[in-house]
């Protein structure tokens, strides 16, 4: 009787060594003779705990980690085959508090499925808003979206169903649905996650979309520093077969520009040329790719619609508070004892986040500051730790959400160094379209390091740059590095003395 196993075959795991414990176990099970049958499932998102080996038992699951190569050896004196005690093994995974307390909805069956295929996907409750969304009207699934109260998790918080209607009621002989997987922000896995994980989720919400709108042909975006998704991708497609109807999908690798996750950056460079923002208007949703109206959305917003459909609008609504409706995967990094991804409803609190589930610092140190929402996100001192979860609530604090993306620090950062990195990653990656970004970030730099040098007269000048900046950008590039800069300024005064 064959066995079989779950091993992660994500990025994460890979780089934890789960190619080189699935190749021990293989090596050991053909010493004992052993038939085994390894699936290659996406990571749960618990960091600290890969490489995780599931075992499929006449109970369930069985999980054990972190295993290393040394480990399997024992694992298998133990039966671990058949559940057998171990001081690795954790049990059912799913009961572990850390996944227990989430609510999953996007990542649902990340870890659970296996990525490569369908079937297994349909099984797990794949494809049923697809096959509603046939049997509707366009208007009628843009409008459940609409009602769903979903809004953009790239970062930008746009609500998706505006701007799927502007698409619909533009005419054109040719519309698009493109996939913005270009996910650069710092901490950010969540999409990376999903596109290795369960990529079939992604396929079948941009099928609705063009159904909504009335497109044929899709793109996904996908940065060129994730091979591996772009492999999974390609993979899904490979076996779809006519599940996706008439609508076709093209995946495109990026080519390592920061800028080209800005949705017109990414639009020139899909169509060839260099990724430089565009002038807006004409929006991409009247436009966009080779100039026709396009539906552009983040991984997670696009892998959010198909339970919206097959569950209804109010199934969202009900998730969230105010106008931030349903849930987000939240993703802990940076100097945190527990880094993983944790999907929550909007509403809970960053120092949830931080300490019931993150566990406070890795050193053991107070936490001294977060940054939220990447590199241009705004660093929040330990007094903001209790700020809701909200789109609204961050913008109030002079803060955004963004796509998730939560670092930490703990005493020892020197706040000031890290306003310098903030101007100085704008400096390098901005596409030299606008002067506020382009010249700006590099006068930033050099303010900072004659504060730094101790020129505190210089301050007043670098508040006046990132006003500049803030109001004078063309995009989020240059108008949000004052986020970070500022926010180290206003909370952490000391650090620039």
């Amino acid at each position: 009787m064959s066995i079989t196993l779950y091993v992660p075959g994500d990025a994460g795991a890979l780089a934890l060594g789960a190619d080189e414990v699935v190749a021990a176990i293989v090596k050991q099970a053909n010493k004992l003779k052993l038939v085994i049958n390894i699936v290659r499932n996406g990571s749960r998102g618990m960091f600290w705990l890969e490489p995780l080996v599931e075992v499929v038992t006449a109970q369930g699951r069985v999980a054990y980690g972190p295993v290393t190569v040394a480990d399997v050896p024992s694992l298998f004196a133990a039966n671990f085959t058949a559940g057998g005690k171990h001081p690795l093994r954790l049990g059912d995974i799913e009961a572990l508090p850390y996944l227990a307390k989430q609510h999953r909805v996007t990542m649902r069956r990340v870890g659970i499925v296996d990525p490569r295929s369908l079937d297994d996907y349909l099984a797990h409750g794949g494809g049923k808003g697809l096959a509603l969304a046939h049997s509707m009207q366009p208007a009628d699934i843009v409008c459940l979206v609409t009602d769903s109260g979903l809004r953009g998790r790239g970062g930008a918080a746009f609500p998706t169903g505006i701007k799927w209607k502007t698409v619909l009621d533009t005419t054109a002989s040719q519309k698009y649905i493109v996939c913005n997987a270009d996910e650069g922000d710092s901490g950010t896995v969540a999409d990376r996650m999903l596109l290795e994980g369960d990529p079939f989720c992604v396929l079948e919400g941009m099928a609705i979309a063009a159904l909504a709108v009335g497109a044929d042909k899709g793109y996904i975006y996908v940065r060129s520093e994730y091979p591996h998704a772009y492999a999974a991708l390609n993979a899904a497609l490979a076996v779809v077969g006519d599940w996706l109807g008439d609508f076709h999908i093209e995946v495109r690798k990026g080519a390592g520009a920061y800028v080209c996750g800005e949705e017109t950056a990414m639009l020139e460079s899909i169509e060839g040329k260099r990724g430089i923002v565009r002038n807006k208007p004409p929006l991409p949703a009247i436009s966009g790719l080779f100039g026709q109206p396009t539906v552009i959305n983040n991984v997670i917003t696009i892998a959010s619609v198909p339970d919206i459909l097959a569950q209804g609008a109010a199934f969202y609504c009900d998730l969230g508070v105010g106008s931030s409706r349903g849930t987000l995967p939240f993703q802990l990094a940076g100097n945190i004892k527990f880094g993983g991804l944790v999907e929550v409803p909007f509403g809970s609190t960053l120092r949830e986040l931080l300490y019931d589930y993150g566990g406070g610092s890795r050193t053991g140190r107070p936490l001294r500051a977060v940054q939220v929402g990447g590199p241009l996100g705004a660093y929040l001192p330990e007094s903001q730790f209790d700020t809701v979860l909200d789109y609204e609530a961050f913008a109030a604090i002079g803060a955004a959400l963004g796509h998730g993306g939560i670092v930490a620090f703990d005493d020892t950062v020197d706040m000031a160094k890290q306003a310098r990195y903030a101007m100085q990653f704008c400096a390098i990656e901005s596409c030299g379209k606008c002067t506020p970004c382009r010249i700006g970030s590099t006068r930033g730099v050099e303010v900072i390091d004659r504060i730094r040098a101790g020129d505190s007269a210089q301050i007043p000048l670098l508040r006046s740059l990132c006003d500049t900046m803030t109001y004078g950008s063309m995009c989020a590039m240059g108008g949000m590095t004052a986020y970070p800069v500022l926010s180290a300024l206003n909370h952490f005064p000391e650090d620039f003395q």
